[in-house]
């Protein structure tokens, strides 16, 4: 009997890359294009392996090569309705195009987050494959053929817009700067300008410090924040050496090439003492809030055969508070240990303030774990096993969850902390020009089996996206506060609010057909409406009968773009044929036509070479 390779589950089905690109396609049209979306993009960044580690436990569902794929709209040659043309481009990377050059590499050229997360990767496997990576970057710069590898980021994780650039972005590196609706990739963005814009060089002195260490120095959350108002970029820097985390305010420049007075670039935030995983934070128009979960990186443990990433569940997590222009001045609050890796919103109430002027409390909407469960099953690894008293004895669950912190108070207390709902919620959504503020609804993803703490690792996919009034649930909480921590003011399952539909029900959830799965979604305002959830939700979306019996996509499978009433959370009013499928990825946004004309000049691109 023949024997069958395990397959590793994100390098199958509709978790497998493609290989084509396309270059405006047109889209099949199924019902109204609405008006508002004319001249606008939707683009989802996410990863696309060039070289494919099919082997549980050695690849990650978070590396890969970054791809994004868009839909944008215009108008048809008569004008007389929105027409959708669909484009998917390989962020080009300093890594990428060194792939491209060695076609003989068998494994990618990053180490993979697995190596970290992998109890069976000994000392001697970790330093060989450190060894690959770094000869292969060392030879880089003497290889008259091949781009020098100065960052190791694959630029795979997220997109997001700030003064005039559209920038691609992973914690591994600085973000990268790409050109919308063509998704092709103009270089490196240091903080203050980037490579392939007139006079734009990323080599000057921006992110990180001169040295052999700034590779690592420069590197960039995933998730930085940009204030609707002031139109300032917020940002922090987690690294493997000290001071280990630092903070970055980038202002609008007008597209001047000077530095602006007001620019933070690089500043220490105190109070860490050792290299964490931070992957987002959140920010308040006065206030900035950085995360430090129990979830270390111990190089000590390749010594004892455990992982490097080493999460400690009798341990504490712990929100870093300071106002937005002053780290200095950071307060630290403490609850139990959690994992939270996408926060939803931060904002600060309103009715009092201080004499300085700043808001005496600060509220955060995040999705909060209780295990880290999710980094080992979408490496095909069983998480670990805790003692007693650890979190990682639980059931594992990812919940809306409600933060307010006393900042009046000498003793830094959370005067409030319970989930908002006990339905699964990941992948949040806040419309872009509500962030920061007290926004009544936000959006995120859910699923009708298990939960994210788990699903994803079991193949179970995202198939309900939700809609939450999050100022009825607060307020429901605070009148009747549940139990800290452990308590929920809506304790229905997915099941019950889907299949017991009730008017101004506060959690509203969209379920696909059958064999049906999307991914993150955006939402898109109607022009002129004051109604919040007046608008529509766009997410691709994949039909799973396209895969055979081994699970594998048929060559002709197509994803699908659904634009989503966000109002009844039930009607589809346009299906978008696309010419490919669009394999599961992580986040994207929306990008209006007047961001896409109001973009920088570009002077020359990346171009990725075919051989």
């Amino acid at each position: 009997m023949a024997i069958v390779p395990i397959q590793h589950e994100y390098m199958s089905g509709n978790f497998a890359p493609v290989s084509d690109t396309h270059s405006f396609e047109p889209c099949y049209c199924i019902g109204r294009i609405p008006r508002e979306l004319s001249g606008g993009q939707y683009v989802r960044n996410g990863g696309n392996p060039v070289i494919t580690v099919d082997i549980p436990g050695k690849a990650h569902w978070y590396d890969g090569d970054g791809m994004l794929s868009g839909v944008y709209f215009r108008s048809s040659l008569d004008g007389a309705h929105l027409v959708a043309e669909y484009s998917n481009q390989y962020t080009v990377t300093d890594v990428l195009l060194a792939t491209m050059d060695r076609p003989t590499l068998e494994e990618p050229i990053p180490l993979s987050i697995a190596t970290l997360l992998n109890p069976n990767t000994t000392l001697g496997q970790f330093l060989k494959r450190l060894w690959r990576m770094s000869q292969t970057i060392v030879t880089s710069y003497w290889q008259s053929h091949t781009r020098a590898i100065k960052r190791i980021s694959v630029a795979n994780t997220n997109i997001i817009y700030h003064d005039g650039r559209a920038l691609a972005l992973c914690e591994s590196g600085p973000p990268l700067r790409v050109s919308l609706p063509s998704l092709e990739t103009v270089g490196w963005f240091n903080g203050l300008t980037a490579e392939g814009e007139p006079m734009g060089n990323s080599d000057i002195m921006g992110f990180g410090h001169s040295g052999l260490f700034r590779l690592f120095q420069e590197m960039t959350t995933a998730h930085p924040c940009v204030d609707p108002h002031t139109h300032e970029m917020i940002l922090f820097h987690s690294v493997f050496m000290p001071p280990y985390v630092s903070y970055s305010v980038l202002p609008k420049r007008n597209k001047m090439l000077c530095r602006p007075a007001n620019m933070f670039l690089n500043v220490p935030v105190p109070g860490l003492s050792s290299p964490k995983v931070m992957h987002d934070f959140g920010v308040s128009r006065k206030y900035t809030v950085m995360i430090d979960l129990p979830l270390t990186i111990e190089w000590s443990n390749l010594w004892y055969t455990k992982p490097v990433i080493n999460f400690d569940g009798g341990s504490r997590t712990a929100f870093g508070i300071f106002p937005r222009y002053n780290p200095d001045e950071i307060r630290w609050f403490h609850t139990d240990a959690c994992c939270i890796f996408h926060t939803v919103n931060t904002w600060d109430t309103e009715p009092s303030s201080d004499e300085n002027g700043l808001q005496p409390y600060v509220n955060m909407l995040v999705c909060r774990m209780n295990t880290p469960a999710i980094l080992y099953t979408t490496a095909d690894l069983d998480p670990p096993v805790g003692s007693d008293n650890s979190a990682q004895d639980e059931t594992p669950q990812c919940r809306l969850y409600y933060y307010q912190f006393d900042l009046t108070h000498p003793w830094n207390l959370i005067s409030h902390q319970w989930a908002l709902s006990a339905i699964p919620f990941e992948f949040p959504h806040v419309p872009k020009h509500r962030a920061m503020s007290a926004t009544r609804y936000v959006y995120g993803c859910s699923t009708t089996k298990g939960c994210f703490g788990t699903a994803l690792g079991q193949g179970v996919k995202i198939n309900c996206l939700v809609k939450v009034d999050t100022s009825s649930l607060i307020q429901q909480g605070l009148k009747a506060p549940p139990d800290p921590i452990v308590g929920c003011v809506d304790c229905r399952s997915v099941h019950d609010i889907v299949y017991h539909r009730k008017p101004n029900d506060p959690i509203s959830i969209f379920q696909l057909p059958v064999g049906w799965y999307a991914q993150e979604c955006s939402f898109v305002p109607r022009q002129g409406s004051v109604d919040e959830d007046d608008g529509w939700l766009l997410s691709f979306v994949f039909d799973e009968s396209q895969l055979d019996s081994a699970g594998v996509a048929v060559s002709d499978a197509r994803s699908e773009l659904w634009i989503i009433d966000a109002r009844s959370m039930q009607t589809v009013i346009a299906r978008l044929v696309l010419p490919q499928r669009v394999p599961y990825g992580m986040h994207g946004n929306w990008f209006s036509r007047e961001e896409i004309e109001d973009q920088r000049a570009v002077e020359s691109y990346r171009r990725l070479l075919r051989k």
